[in-house]
């Protein structure tokens, strides 16, 4: 027994957490989200907030639910990404999965947006997802110590993302 009442085999902060290097080495969980071109999650992966993003990367890829349609000549298939995901087994992974990697860095996305009439951010169709699942109080501080609990929290947030993006209600 531990001194304060838990089995030796019981984790305080359970699993797929870590130190956040960012946030004073608060324990915490990192979410990697694939979505389409509208927000609408299409994969998911969890792991602690200490693991650098590009390490998510393929655990996201082959978290897609559903089988993707080969990518055509004339229609590939594009993957968006930030500065962190800038590395080469990054590049290799998606070459692999036949995905275009467009990796741009954080300071090139704000002066296009400036000079370029109509141009969107494109990091911004993951950041909104992102946005609606920490509407979530049960996802925007994570109470379940296992995984798989807070796994299944986060696909329940994705399948009601998805509904309402698909404009059912009206």
């Amino acid at each position: 027994m531990a001194r304060d009442g838990r089995r030796d085999d019981q984790s305080p902060t359970g699993e797929k957490v870590g130190k956040n290097p960012t946030d004073r080495g608060k324990i915490g969980t990192k979410r990697g989200l694939l979505t389409d071109g509208g927000g609408v999650p299409l994969g998911l992966a969890v792991e602690g907030a200490n693991r650098n993003d590009f390490k998510l990367v393929q655990a996201t890829l082959t978290s897609i639910p559903v089988e993707r349609p080969m990518p055509m000549p004339e229609k590939p298939q594009g993957l968006c990404l930030d500065k962190g995901y800038d590395f080469d087994e990054v590049r290799e992974l998606l070459a692999t999965c036949e995905f275009t990697a467009h990796i741009r860095a954080r300071g090139e996305e704000a002066p296009a947006i400036k000079h370029e009439a109509g141009y969107k951010a494109r990091r911004w169709v993951v950041e909104r997802p992102h946005s609606w699942m920490n509407r979530f109080r049960r996802l925007l501080v994570r109470w379940d110590k296992k995984v798989g609990n807070y796994l299944a929290c986060l696909h329940l947030a994705c399948a009601y993302t998805t509904y309402r993006r698909s404009g059912l209600l009206g």
